[in-house]
């Protein structure tokens, strides 16, 4: 992974060599609170909807209440419920091949619903999990991100030679899920939340890096509208490492709930 080689080299305490370097770090800093932002009120927009569609009337549209043979209450997704479910995958993939033909507000529009519907296929959380659990959860995702994202942006040392091993390690995470959905072993359930939990505490780490060495090498180059999408574009990665990160911490150490109604 290359850097821009003009704003690292030279004096750069001397008067034509400071100035680039500053006007990019400044700029950098600004792109990244911009990234920042976005990713928040996203994570904003996704409690919100999670919690109204799980405590209110709307409940009904997405979750059907079941008896299982046990005995026991659950859930079960609606076909709304399934829709929202695969919807923001369908909104990544538009996201990740259009984000240099889509407009603007498009681009922002597509964020939005995204965010909106991951609130709604995550409104069971809210369900199976107590309170208590979920916030606990939130707050050890939001520490572990920060403190990752952080270190992700500040070190020095390459971080490249993760994402070969980051994306075979989504992929088994994904077969591994798929089995035991037929398996039904709480041993399997437990070690792909530990092995989700270091993946994505890793990728954290790795996509800061990404979108800073991203900044540098053409991000900065680019127009405002064109900067402003590549905003939301990165914002999304966050998001969505947070978003997994967040389930699987709470899947490793959440308490269930013992009433469904």
């Amino acid at each position: 992974m290359a850097f821009v080689p003009n704003y690292r080299s030279g004096n750069q305490t001397s008067g034509s060599g400071a100035a680039p370097f500053a006007g990019v770090d400044a700029g950098l800093r600004a792109y990244m609170l911009s990234v920042y932002n976005w990713m928040t009120a996203g994570l904003v927009v996704t409690g919100l909807v999670a919690y109204g569609v799980a405590e209110t009337s709307l409940r009904g549209l997405f979750y059907a209440t079941v008896q299982t043979a046990s005995g026991a209450w659950g859930y079960r997704p609606t076909p709304l419920g399934m829709l929202v479910t695969f919807a923001p995958l369908a909104f990544v993939l538009v996201l990740s091949f259009g984000i240099n033909r889509l407009s603007r507000p498009v681009v922002q529009g597509l964020f939005w619903a995204l965010c909106a519907t991951m609130g709604a296929s995550l409104a069971n959380i809210l369900m199976v999990y107590t309170g208590v659990s979920v916030a606990r959860a939130f707050f050890v995702s939001a520490a572990t991100f920060g403190a990752m994202s952080l270190w992700g942006y500040t070190t020095r040392r390459s971080l490249a030679s993760l994402g070969s091993f980051l994306m075979m390690g989504m992929i088994g995470l994904l077969i591994a899920m798929v089995v035991n959905i037929f398996m039904a072993s709480s041993m399997m359930a437990f070690v792909v939340s530990v092995a989700g939990v270091l993946i994505f505490t890793l990728m954290t780490a790795y996509s800061t890096q990404a979108i800073r060495a991203t900044y540098l090498q053409s991000v900065a180059y680019l127009g405002p509208d064109e900067v402003s999408k590549r905003s939301v574009y990165d914002a999304l990665g966050l998001y969505l490492n947070f978003i997994n990160l967040f389930t699987f911490i709470l899947q490793f150490m959440g308490v269930r709930s013992n009433s469904n109604d």
